[in-house]
């Protein structure tokens, strides 16, 4: 049945449409949407509709089931991408001292599992090259997003200058280049920072990650609050065998895993560790 909203709209949308792209977006990279997203929702893919000359909804999702190559757009449509350089900063003390208690290992290898358009994986660069003291810290970090996008921007390394202008100004110093003529007004992430990280697609949907690890942390923050609960538990099971034994799992301020219990414990404010019953599935 359509809304009052659609004698308005461009593009005719009704409950079913959204019903129909609610269940699509779910299968296919595990995000659930609420009935509150149904405006989002016909925005964002009333987007795709344009871009493929189509007229109705019922159109294109006939469309995306014939077109895979569709797929990538449609979900990076739908996924939202709300970043900051180091965003909720207490996360990062405890990183850069859990780090410290492991840091004569070799290799370090951390992964940002919702890099986004890259503040956070380059936050976490930074806190390495301070922490080793070195541009060229021995610590290789993976980046990851469903959103291939985003990805193309985190591995430019190249931003507006406002978004940086509340870092302190050593910071801004140490870590980012200003940008000249047509460049103005943009910086751009030194190079030695890009190079300690590695930016890749992946949904963490995927029955099969091609990773390994191990990995003394994992930042997934602001990831699973898209997820219902049986969605979030397989991920952070599939999280635990990538993972060393003592290593951390960093989430979003919003988010709490007391239906895993088994699978990880709190230790510290949104900072989790690996549940005993749980850590014999993880890596020495």
């Amino acid at each position: 049945m359509a809304t009052d909203n659609d004698k308005v709209r461009e593009f005719h949308f009704t409950d079913q449409d959204f019903e129909r792209v609610r269940k699509l977006l779910y299968d296919h990279a595990g995000i659930s949407l609420s009935d509150a997203k149904r405006d989002l929702v016909y925005s964002r893919v009333a987007r795709r509709l344009r871009e493929n000359n189509l007229t109705t909804f019922r159109e294109y999702l006939i469309f995306l089931d014939a077109h895979e190559d569709e797929w990538e757009s449609f979900i990076n449509s739908l996924t939202t991408n709300l970043t900051s350089f180091f965003r909720e900063a207490h996360h990062f003390q405890i990183f850069a001292d859990h780090i410290k208690k492991v840091m004569n290992r070799r290799p370090i290898e951390i992964w940002c599992s919702a890099a986004s358009t890259g503040e956070e994986p380059y936050s976490m660069a930074m806190t390495m090259v301070d922490l080793f003291g070195s541009y060229n810290p021995p610590v290789h970090i993976l980046a990851t997003d469903i959103d291939t996008n985003v990805l193309r921007k985190a591995q430019e390394g190249v931003y507006s200058a406002d978004r940086i202008e509340k870092l302190p100004v050593d910071t801004l110093k140490r870590f980012f280049l200003k940008g000249k003529s047509d460049q103005e007004g943009m910086v751009r992430v030194r190079p030695e920072l890009r190079e300690m990280i590695t930016f890749r697609q992946l949904n963490l949907l995927d029955e099969k990650w091609p990773i390994r690890g191990p990995f003394e942390a994992i930042f997934c923050r602001n990831v699973m609050i898209y997820f219902d609960k049986p969605t979030q538990y397989k991920i952070l099971k599939k999280f635990i065998p990538t993972m060393r034994r003592d290593g951390l799992l960093f989430a979003g301020h919003s988010e709490s895993f007391h239906h895993a219990v088994d699978l990880f414990k709190i230790q510290g404010k949104t900072v989790y560790s690996i549940a005993e019953p749980a850590k014999h599935l993880a890596q020495p």
